[in-house]
């Protein structure tokens, strides 16, 4: 095997926490030796053992002289796990191959640093930009402290989510859906608007097997939110929170006794102002959200600039007439001042297409 095929076999033991690790990254291992992997880990739950320490328990092997492909900079100070660094000086490693650099100001070069003081050699920027991709969250929310917010959201060939009469299930195709389980799964918390849940009752709850339910918040600025609504019937096994501007005190109460979590926030435009949400929610260790509001929320949170991604399915259908779209708002004046994109990636799901876009493209 090649340096190259020991690094993506690392990437590919990194993928395997997704849904566990968070706030922290995603990192896989591999340690070889004589041109044979004798050792792999990755980072499984949060709290829990790192990939290189991982990779190291896992080798029943003298690892003096070996090599270690790690995704990200190994750590060198004291958290909920001790420093890899001392885990690979104390093995006799000879050679460190790092992907990507660590963001954290805890680290940031003194992993690296630390391990080329006691002799070890180490190649950094090994597959840099694929090892970057897996860790998008991790990025954003290290050096911002607030969530990396995913707007989602599948529609008709010309821009429809629903019919003119609402209907709406399904547009998208089952493959599509699956994905879309797989997103909730991986990102911390998920949000929605009051309108969705008055519509359609969801759950928003993670639907693969072994999945991790993400933490529900609801902007619902004047606590209209039904008692017995899905979201609250399951509050007590499922972390929900509901976020409110306006004070109705009784309502309050009756939704903490259904074990959901409110925020008070302040109003702006006549709705929940999301700025200060994401930074209470990044407070409360949210690195990520998975956004499936409706055309009003998906507005508010273009036009506050918190959108970091957007996912787009398409479905190979029209519908025509006057539906709802997307994305709703007052919409902007000028072609110029449109909210730009780039688009990342195309995939297909049988017939669906999914076009994913990062934030800061041209308008």
């Amino acid at each position: 095997m090649t340096d190259e095929k020991y690094m993506l076999r690392a990437i590919e033991l990194a993928k395997l926490g997704e849904g566990r690790t968070n706030p922290n990254p995603l990192v896989g291992a591999v340690i070889v030796k004589n041109g044979r992997i004798i050792g792999e880990g990755y980072h499984m739950v949060y709290g829990d053992l790192h990939a290189e320490r991982n990779a190291i328990k896992n080798c029943n092997e003298d690892m003096k002289g070996a090599t270690i492909y790690v995704t990200l900079e190994p750590c060198c100070h004291y958290g909920k796990q001790p420093p890899c660094t001392d885990a690979i000086i104390e093995k006799g490693f000879s050679k460190v191959v790092v992907g990507s650099r660590d963001p954290n100001p805890l680290v940031s070069g003194k992993g690296v640093k630390k391990l080329r003081e006691n002799g070890i050699e180490v190649i950094e920027d090994f597959l840099k930009d694929e090892c970057d991709k897996i860790n998008n969250v991790f990025f954003h929310f290290i050096t911002t402290k607030t969530p990396y917010v995913v707007m989602k959201y599948a529609m008709t060939m010309d821009g429809k989510i629903a019919t003119s009469t609402g209907k709406s299930k399904w547009i998208s195709g089952e493959k599509s859906r699956e994905n879309v389980q797989k997103t909730r799964n991986r990102l911390f918390g998920i949000m929605a608007g009051i309108g969705t849940v008055l519509t359609d009752n969801p759950l928003l709850t993670c639907r693969i097997e072994n999945g991790r339910n993400p933490v529900r918040i609801i902007c619902d600025s004047s606590l209209r939110i039904p008692i017995e609504s899905n979201i609250l019937n399951t509050a007590k096994d499922i972390p929900t929170i509901i976020a409110y501007c306006h004070d109705n005190f009784e309502k309050e109460k009756k939704i903490k006794a259904c074990g959901a979590k409110t925020i008070k926030v302040s109003e702006k435009d006549g709705h929940i102002d999301l700025k200060e949400l994401i930074k209470i929610l990044g407070e409360e260790k949210i690195d990520s959200i998975l956004l499936e509001g409706g055309g009003e929320l998906n507005f508010s949170a273009l036009k506050e600039g918190i959108v970091q991604e957007v996912q787009i399915y398409i479905a190979p259908k029209i519908f025509g007439g006057k539906a709802k779209s997307p994305v709703g708002g007052i919409g902007i004046d000028e072609v110029k001042d449109a909210f730009g994109f780039k688009l990342t990636d195309i995939e297909r799901f049988d017939e669906d297409v999914l076009l994913k876009f990062e934030a800061g493209g041209k308008s």
